[in-house]
């Protein structure tokens, strides 16, 4: 029997370019998805199973038919305005969900794990940029939500010897180059297919949320990685957690931060196009400026972005956003 990589919500947005990356690289791969944000049609690699990562049943149906040596687990709600409003929902999901998947792991003897964690769980930063070493002080909950897996899977590391790795992603972006895959959430919540959404006439305007903060420009600031950086890193990841049977956790970043309204005019300036943009007060729960020190990854991993041009990435975005209503359902 064939070893799989089992990828928890692979029918997602970073999950399906994940997916992609593993499979061109020559790992077979089963996807588990319940498809309440993802698309079937992302999934054009490996086995599709759709379900819930919290029926147990399930899940040892699927670890008794595949040879699974590694979980990845990108299933998780990410909206922080949301996380704010229904607390609950939240905690349900990414926290008591990923708990039932960790004990079906436990239960057939699956012991490398690849967690999709994210730098929220830092809070407002006491320093920039961002590294492994800076104090955990989640502002919203689903920060705090991703802090409380990493919390669980130290925990299951000291009581079954589980392994795992937490990649903690700064804003992720970009498409796939191949344009056969890309960004699209129901409803999307993400910065740049917003703004993509206006310069194609898809919305009438972007609303920027906050231009009072201690920033260059009274704009937020975020660190944008492309996804398929994100997606080297998982298989570094694995290969690096296979080879050291440990655990360890990695910040994932280009180290350089951009503003809302800079963004904007890199959008402008790629597609050529204007863009209307609505001021708003704050939103609740967003941290003014968000940089990461990724030096660790380079390190220990030997981890490269190869698109690290703000410009580079919206192209991708840009030639994926075009014509993404007829290449996903």
């Amino acid at each position: 029997m064939e070893t799989r990589i089992l990828i928890v919500g692979g029918a997602g947005y970073i999950g399906s370019h994940v997916n992609k990356y593993l499979n061109d690289h020559g790992y077979k791969t089963v996807i588990l998805d319940d498809l309440s944000y993802g698309h079937e049609a992302s999934v054009q690699w490996g086995d599709f199973v759709q379900g819930d990562m919290a029926d147990g049943q399930l899940l040892d149906k699927i670890f008794t038919k595949y040879k699974i040596i590694a979980v990845f687990h990108l299933s998780a709600f990410i909206a922080v305005g949301e996380s704010v409003q229904k607390p609950g929902m939240y905690y349900s999901n990414n926290v008591a969900k990923t708990v039932s998947l960790l004990e079906a792991m436990v239960r057939n003897k699956v012991d490398n794990f690849v967690f999709s964690s994210t730098c929220a769980i830092m809070g407002d930063p006491e320093y920039l940029p961002i590294d492994e070493k800076h104090p955990r002080n989640p502002i919203n909950p689903y920060g705090w939500s991703k802090f409380m897996v990493e919390q669980i899977l130290k925990d299951f590391k000291k009581a079954h010897n589980l392994n795992s790795v937490v990649l903690r992603y700064f804003n992720a972006s970009g498409a796939d180059p191949s344009a056969t895959i890309g960004e699209k959430h129901h409803p999307e919540t993400h910065l740049i297919p917003l703004v993509l959404d206006a310069a194609i006439g898809r919305r009438e305007s972007i609303s920027v949320f906050g231009t009072d903060y201690d920033t260059p420009d009274g704009t937020c600031v975020r660190d944008y990685i492309h996804v398929n950086d994100l997606a080297q890193a998982h298989l570094l990841s694995l290969e690096w957690m296979l080879k050291n049977q440990a655990c360890n956790d990695f910040n994932l970043g280009n180290g350089t931060g951009f503003s809302v309204k800079e963004l904007i005019e890199v959008v402008k300036s790629v597609t050529n196009k204007d863009v209307t943009v609505v001021e708003s007060g704050r939103r609740d729960g967003d941290a003014g400026t968000l940089i990461g020190a990724s030096n660790k990854a380079h390190e220990v991993l030997g981890w490269k972005p190869k698109f690290d041009s703000l410009e580079v990435i919206i192209k991708t975005a840009w030639d994926w956003h075009q014509d993404m209503s007829f290449k996903s359902s």
